[in-house]
């Protein structure tokens, strides 16, 4: 299926290949491992998602989001979730001005380019539906005033997979506006030493300050136009159709995956194809892509999670079952 596509590349990967690369390598010289993490961090920016991480805390999640946003030449902002947190706390809020006797909109530390959720799932769904509308549209509407965001605009949120007192359960809604779910774990035990031996050089955060940006706005904006010219053979848009489709008919699940998830699996496939020096996706794309994408979007069956089934084991069974084009 995939012959008529192995020909000379029509479209400059390797522009996007280089940029990537030069990404990876200033991110190695400040956080030693989680090179998937790393990698679906890439894939989501340039796929123009949002990014939920789930992870124990001393992992290098805030480390990362702090360190993607230096390299970019983009505006950081950290919001950290709290029982108390308001909307207004986020979007921000129309202010009097007595001088002027008018109203004046103060922006929250939503209006940014790279925003950093610390413990997205402490706050209550109040607050939690204040990002409804600037993670799908990017933008903030404001007593009746709409206010655009900022090119890029993308939400890196964490959650604690361990602690649940005091916690919300994220809305499905809102799960769904997520383009990857990543699980951050532990550090292997080699590259735990390696972390304790570069502190010992340098502490991280003194490397971050001395980083600078690799990229700026204007490539990132060409990277996205190539990914979009990446081509995709119509069995394999078929075949991503035929896994989402098969969330929704699984017995063990109680919620399956929208068509949102459809248009994830597309653009993080084409993403990942173009970082791998591609200019077309094939079946192991999507693949691989599936996890992160489908697995907040699917719920199991009260039944099937008392058995132990998890959802990545659920997706590695069904994509076994999901016929591949050839």
């Amino acid at each position: 299926m995939t012959d008529n596509f192995e020909s000379t590349q029509r479209i400059p990967i390797n522009e996007l290949s280089v940029s990537v690369e030069k990404l990876k390598d200033e991110i190695r010289k400040v956080i030693v491992g989680q090179e998937k993490m790393v990698e679906l961090m890439l894939i989501s920016l340039l796929a123009d998602g949002h990014l939920l991480i789930e992870g124990v805390p001393g992992v290098a999640k805030t480390l990362a989001a702090k360190l993607m946003a230096k390299l970019v030449q983009a505006k950081f902002s950290r919001i950290q979730f709290t029982p108390d947190l308001m909307p207004g706390d986020v979007i921000g809020t129309a202010i009097f001005n007595p001088a002027e006797a008018r109203f004046h909109f103060s922006a929250g530390p939503i209006f940014g380019n790279l925003i950093l959720i610390d413990e997205i799932n402490r706050a209550p769904a109040k607050t939690q539906s204040a990002l409804f509308e600037v993670m799908e549209e990017r933008q903030i509407t404001v007593d009746g005033v709409t206010h655009k965001m900022e090119f890029p605009f993308m939400v890196l949120a964490t959650q604690n997979p361990i602690e649940q007192e005091g916690t919300y359960r994220l809305p499905e809604a809102q799960l769904d506006r997520f383009l990857f779910k990543i699980q951050v774990g532990y550090p292997g035990l080699e590259e735990e030493i390696a972390i304790l031996l570069q502190h010992q050089q340098q502490p991280q955060n003194e490397l971050l300050l001395e980083m600078e940006p690799v990229i700026s706005i204007d490539t990132l904006i060409h990277c996205r136009q190539i990914v979009q010219q990446v081509l995709i053979d119509p069995k394999l848009v078929e075949y991503i159709a035929r896994i989402v489709n098969e969330t929704r008919n699984n017995p063990n699940l109680y919620l399956g995956a929208s068509t949102r998830a459809s248009l994830a699996l597309l653009k993080s496939a084409k993403v990942l194809a173009a970082m791998r020096n591609r200019d077309f996706v094939i079946p192991e794309d999507i693949k691989e892509m599936a996890f992160p994408v489908l697995r907040h979007r699917i719920i199991l069956t009260p039944e099937k999670e008392m058995e132990g089934l998890t959802a990545d084991l659920l997706i590695e069974n069904m994509l076994k079952t999901v016929e591949i084009p050839r």
